[in-house]
């Protein structure tokens, strides 16, 4: 792979630097992974405390805020890594997606929309839990369902560390569009709870 080299100064620039060694020219994000970008090891356990600390020591440094009085090109590079780390920060921090996108590094043949729910088993339980939903008459009842399914969900995302650990593909693809549905229930049934309340007496 090829050396790059500092768009400002031509010097050699390691590929995961955000800025130049020779001129402190910041540098365009790259093809670096989530992981990478914010210097943490690639894996599902991620220490939040940590990456919490990583993305704000990268946003002091790489926001926009920062090159407004350099040229337009610097400018528009800072733009490009802050978006990148926010994307990166975003993915990681949220378990759904983090676990999507690692599946992904992992060559995991997951739907494209993430929610497309392709399982017998699952399609028959998202199916009876959301009539469950519809049947459902009070907010204490809702919020009963509610609370399982935030378990299940609990549930699921422990599992997925260890098959994430084991590299089990068929057992990620379908805890991940387990945790899809999950999430989305809950989101339904939030929003009947809602319904449910400012409809009482």
């Amino acid at each position: 792979m090829q050396t790059p080299m500092c768009w400002s100064c031509g010097a050699p620039v390691e590929a995961a630097a955000s800025f130049c060694a020779a001129c402190q020219a910041v540098q365009p994000p790259g093809q670096l992974d989530h992981f990478a970008r914010l210097g943490l090891g690639r894996g599902y356990t991620v220490d939040l405390a940590a990456l919490d600390r990583a993305y704000f020591a990268l946003q002091r440094r790489l926001h926009p805020d920062r090159f407004v009085r350099k040229q337009p090109r610097e400018r528009a590079i800072s733009q490009q890594q802050a978006a990148a780390l926010n994307e990166a920060y975003e993915t990681l921090k949220h378990p759904i997606r983090r676990a999507r996108y690692l599946a992904e590094l992992m060559d995991v043949d997951l739907p494209g929309d993430g929610r497309t729910i392709d399982d017998p088993q699952l399609l028959m339980e998202a199916m009876e839990a959301r009539e469950a939903l519809a049947e459902a008459g009070t907010v204490a009842e809702v919020q009963a369902l509610e609370r399982r399914s935030r378990d299940e969900s609990d549930a699921a995302i422990a599992a997925l560390r260890e098959l994430f650990t084991r590299a089990d593909q068929a057992g990620i693809r379908r805890a991940i569009l387990r945790l899809a549905y999950l999430d989305k229930f809950v989101e339904e049934a939030r929003a009947r709870r809602l319904n449910l309340g400012s409809a009482g007496p």
